[in-house]
């Protein structure tokens, strides 16, 4: 049996996949194999899958290393429910907005980085959800190099701060129950401004801060209006 090699990768993904689809649908057997991590997760393979199952092709997958669910097993955070957020936006401002909407989570996060953006991230984490919420920092996992480096986020910040190498995958406990930001005027205002300098529309910026203050919308907006 005989087979050939063909290269899949984001930017062939699109055009690729029919001549695929057409080898699946002729009998032929298709292995989709990335260099490390999971097929379909922050990798290709999704239009795929979606294509095959589109045209009732049967689809089987072989569990290999997957590093959400294995930075999960040695982070050391609750793992009974949780999410996986893949890679945060790379402007500052669309993070912020990202994390802002993730601060009330309840859920174990699971995120991607590269590791030139990692120290920017965990800062933007701290910043959104608090420098001591628990989180942990997985480097290299499976690898000879693996290293996991656990504590609140305003101390895995400093550690970063000189530099961080290989694949990275962050681990960040859940809000606890209950509002996630003080409700007293200044913290209210405070959260309020520092979104809208992320560019942040005020509209969205007063919904977002009564969302996480647990309080009526109307009650911030009257606060931020002088009302």
């Amino acid at each position: 049996m005989t087979g050939r090699v063909v290269s899949y990768f984001e930017g062939n993904e699109s055009a690729r996949t029919p001549a695929l689809l057409d080898a699946l649908l002729a009998g032929e057997r298709v292995l989709l194999v990335t260099d490390a991590g999971m097929p379909s997760v922050s990798d290709p393979g999704y239009r795929l899958v979606a294509a095959a199952v589109e045209a009732d092709v049967p689809v089987t997958a072989v569990p290999g290393p997957s590093a959400v669910l294995t930075a999960l097993a040695v982070s050391g955070l609750p793992v009974d429910r949780f999410c996986f957020e893949g890679f945060l936006p790379r402007k500052a401002g669309e993070r912020s907005r990202r994390l802002a909407g993730l601060a009330a989570e309840e859920r174990t996060m699971v995120f991607f980085e590269a590791p030139h953006r990692t120290h920017a991230a965990l800062a933007a984490m701290a910043g959104a959800l608090g420098g001591e919420r628990a989180a942990a920092v997985c480097r290299e996992l499976t690898k000879t190099h693996e290293e996991v480096r656990r504590g609140p986020l305003a101390d895995l910040v400093e550690w970063a701060a000189e530099g961080v190498r290989g694949e990275v995958t962050i681990v960040v406990a859940g809000a606890a129950g209950g509002p996630d930001l003080d409700t007293d005027p200044a913290s209210l205002l405070a959260a309020v401004a520092a979104l809208e300098a992320d560019g942040t529309s005020r509209k969205e910026a007063i919904v977002e801060v009564a969302k996480r203050a647990g309080l009526p919308k109307r009650d911030v907006y009257n606060l931020v209006h002088g009302g």
